[in-house]
């Protein structure tokens, strides 16, 4: 019903002295649809913006129509709730609780969705305080919410960050701004916090199709709670561990003691799919021809481990082995760099310093071409003009289309598979 398979790669040939471990484990799931429909309870909660902004241009008719969609693709059996957001949260479906999903709860539910009406604020925070209400009601589920909003949070940042805290780990989110007056940053902390993905859609015409396939993953994850567990030996210390595909996800200060060896890291549910994640780890340097096991990397569901890999290395004193670079490290190594450059170089840009921007981008230019990541080129292309991607020479564009430089920013995290040998 449910298969997990690990594959670690890295150089394992450390220099004299050396303790630096860095190692990629990549986790393959096949989680068949046995599994899927025998697996944890599901909760879905549709987060709606119907804040008086939405009432511009055609946003709200195409937000009712998308969480229309997404009803419409929940799984029988599901449990869910559309909740109204503005200054508060208040249920649109059903009037307290959760429904089931079934031929008349779906209609009667997009009844109600077909009445909403713009008006009120922005408190990105309670909507999701909203959620974590309903998932304590249905324990032992796999928990996931879908937002939308089109502004700016009004929160205080201090109230927002303690909606966050307070979520953490009770669900995860897929958060999604509709035009170009939100903020990235507000709904990349979403996301982050949340296991989830950020993403703009540039038109509200692209809603629909957006939450029709983030309903249709979620409806296909069928198991929940996964974490990665790793074990280090003793005077070992974990640097950091990160997801580095399909998206970037830094989970080093997730980590929970589970003994003095022993940390666990979450990754939340998980479908049919394969994801990679970069640990490194610092370890007492062993005498030249010296052998250590490093780290050991599992998947645990519950009690139940899902899969396991071993990070083993030895040291040696033949320069051309140790400083050997193994390509799926290093390929992720630089799609974690182009997306902390792509966002130095917004940030740069912003703040006037033309200077550190062209630097930034110049660099993620370089990084892009050297993975073989078209898209983001594409979108770096709108941004600067790229005069040669090999060696980072760019040049800012003096007027920049707003929707295209958050774009850039909002896709920053994603990632692209190395490039075949």
């Amino acid at each position: 019903m449910v298969s997990f398979t690990s594959e670690v790669h890295l150089n394992p040939h450390l220099p004299e002295e050396g303790t630096q471990v860095d190692a990629v484990v990549t986790v393959n799931a096949d989680v068949g649809a046995s599994a899927i429909g025998a697996g944890p309870r599901a909760v879905e909660v549709i987060l709606l913006d119907c804040s008086g902004s939405m009432g511009g241009g055609r946003k709200m008719e195409e937000a009712r129509r998308a969480a229309a969609v997404a009803v419409d693709t929940l799984r029988d059996g599901v449990s869910f709730a559309v909740v109204r957001g503005e200054s508060g949260a208040t249920m649109i479906y059903p009037a307290r609780g959760l429904a089931v999903v079934s031929d008349r709860t779906r209609q009667e539910a997009k009844d109600r969705i077909n009445r909403l009406a713009a008006s009120g604020g922005t408190a990105i925070g309670r909507w999701l305080l909203a959620a974590r209400d309903l998932m304590f009601t249905a324990p032992g589920a796999i928990h996931h919410a879908l937002l939308l909003t089109d502004g700016q949070n009004g929160e205080a940042p201090e109230t927002f960050a303690e909606a966050l805290t307070a979520c953490e780990g009770v669900f995860q989110c897929d958060a999604r701004g509709v035009g170009a007056d939100w903020n990235v940053e507000e709904l990349r902390k979403v996301s982050t916090a949340l296991l989830g993905t950020v993403a703009l859609l540039r038109r509200p015409s692209d809603i629909a199709e957006d939450f029709r396939t983030v309903i249709q993953t979620a409806m296909d994850r069928g198991v929940g709670d996964v974490r990665l567990r790793i074990w280090a030996p003793r005077g070992a210390s974990v640097r950091f561990v990160r997801q580095v595909s399909p998206q970037i996800d830094d989970l080093t200060a997730r980590a929970v003691a589970v003994s003095d060896l022993v940390h666990d890291y979450p990754t939340g549910a998980w479908g049919s799919e394969t994801r990679n994640y970069h640990v490194c780890v610092d370890v007492p340097p062993a005498p030249v021809g010296g052998r250590r096991l490093a780290a050991r990397i599992s998947l645990l569901d519950g009690e139940d481990t899902l899969s396991t890999a071993k990070v083993e290395v030895t040291w040696t004193d033949d320069i051309a082995e140790s400083t050997r670079i193994n390509p799926v490290v290093a390929h992720w190594t630089g799609q974690a760099e182009l997306a902390s450059v792509i966002q130095d170089g917004i940030r740069a840009r912003a703040a006037g310093d033309d200077e550190g921007a062209a630097t930034a981008l110049g660099r993620a230019a370089r990084l892009a071409a050297e993975s073989g990541d078209v898209d983001t080129l594409r979108r770096l292309e709108k941004v600067v003009d790229i005069v040669d991607a090999s060696t980072g020479h760019v040049t800012l564009r003096r007027r920049v289309d707003r929707l295209d430089e958050m774009d850039l920013d909002a896709s920053s995290t994603r990632t692209v598979t190395p490039k075949a040998p």
